[in-house]
């Protein structure tokens, strides 16, 4: 079953956006259309979240939907710069919510943000490898080695970002060696527009070995294998959230918001991996 849905992801070329009664995958938010009443009649909240964030969101799709009748969320997941970019190409949206604190800052620099953004939440990255692990890589220093290719996201991409930071925050500690995110960008074969896909190409082995956030390799345990990146050279990804200026349901907006940081909301961004900011701990403290 994670197989299938990690051949869908690979297949898709844009962001993953959900629809209709619940939070379908396919097609996008088109720009210029309303966001607060849905093609059936009810109210509906679109949501722009980064792709890390599929799981979580859409289990708390379910839970707004139960306590909001008459109201459906639809999503948009993809990478955070593109979501960017959709936004300032107009298309409708009442929440956003990244996987880093540079393209919310752009959004807010754009006049697009209608509060003060919030971190709900943290992660960090592993390295993946498909589960037969043929090319025999044992810890994140074999990534270096010659012939074995690796996958990343693309650098304008969050996960993307970080991972090249993890590189070269390494190339500074002993045992790595000075070249070792030279080494290492050596072998990368693709590079993706968002977190899934590269993850989907380690499973279908496509690639030896991929960086990802742990709770991706969470999501997709039965196709893959997780090997840890030290600590002293991995990075805290900070994820937040706003509502978006403009907003045609900011009610509904705020309501979507405030489930996420609530006490239910941070349990399932624990059950799915990450690790949930509580109230007043929403610094930006740790953050890459």
């Amino acid at each position: 079953m994670v197989l299938t849905l990690l051949i869908g992801v690979l297949a898709g070329c844009g962001g993953q956006s959900g629809g209709g009664a619940t939070t379908g995958s396919s097609g996008g938010a088109t720009p210029g259309t309303g966001a607060a009443a849905s093609s059936g009649g009810g109210r509906k909240v679109i949501v722009f979240a980064a792709s890390s964030l599929l799981e979580p969101f859409q289990e708390l799709a379910q839970v707004f939907q139960q306590s909001h009748a008459g109201t459906t969320v639809e999503f948009n997941f993809a990478g955070s710069a593109q979501l960017v970019a959709q936004l300032q190409q107009g298309a409708p949206v009442d929440v956003i919510a990244f996987a880093d604190l540079i393209n919310m800052k752009k959004a807010q620099d754009g006049g697009f943000v209608a509060n003060d953004p919030t971190i709900f939440a943290k992660n960090r990255l592993t390295v993946v490898v498909p589960k037969q692990n043929r090319a025999g890589i044992q810890s994140f220093a074999d990534l270096a080695k010659p012939g074995v290719k690796v996958v990343l996201a693309h650098e304008n991409v969050p996960v993307g970002k970080y991972a090249r930071e993890v590189l070269e925050r390494a190339s500074q500690q002993p045992g790595y060696g000075p070249d070792f995110a030279q080494r290492v960008l050596a072998n990368v074969v693709s590079q993706e527009v968002n977190v899934k896909q590269v993850l989907a190409k380690v499973a279908l082995g496509e690639a030896d070995a991929g960086i990802v956030y742990v709770t991706d390799v969470k999501a997709a345990a039965a196709d893959v294998l997780s090997i840890d990146i030290p600590s002293d050279v991995n990075v805290i990804a900070c994820y937040p959230i706003a509502v978006v200026k403009g907003t045609k349901a900011p009610e509904l907006a705020r309501a979507f918001v405030t489930l996420v940081e609530s006490e239910e909301g941070r349990a399932v961004l624990q059950k799915h991996g990450f690790e949930p900011v509580e109230p007043g701990q929403a610094g930006t403290e740790g953050c890459s």
